[in-house]
């Protein structure tokens, strides 16, 4: 019933810039917030940022200026401009979403498969 999938990872040099987008697909329910988080190799899964519907956002501290996240609720589409990339960025991101009967009551939480980003020269 539910489908999150996430899109332009690849290969970009150090100081490059991505756009990724994840793509959602519900039947029957509402969409509340969505999020982007990453996880890289024996590291735990951290938070990047997360989006309400009314565009209210947080934003990890230490990614925060660098990475925007941005939503578009008519497509249901949630997207993640990364700039000034750094090899540290390397992982793989990954799209959450979060449905219900109501937006105000969206609790269930999806995950994409995730999204390659290399960072290297």
């Amino acid at each position: 019933q539910v489908q999150i999938v996430e899109s332009g990872g690849g290969l970009v040099q150090p100081g490059g810039s991505l756009r990724l987008t994840c793509a959602a697909t519900v039947n029957f329910y509402v969409i509340g917030h969505m999020g982007w988080y990453r996880q890289a190799p024996g590291k735990q899964r951290e938070l990047i940022a997360r989006i309400s519907r009314d565009d209210s956002t947080n934003y990890a501290d230490s990614l925060k200026g660098r990475f925007t996240i941005s939503r578009d609720n008519a497509k249901k589409m949630v997207y993640l401009q990364m700039n000034e990339l750094k090899p540290e960025d390397t992982a793989v991101y990954y799209c959450n979403v979060a449905i219900g009967v109501t937006a105000e009551t969206a609790s269930s939480n999806y995950w994409g498969r995730g999204t390659q980003v290399t960072v290297s020269s």
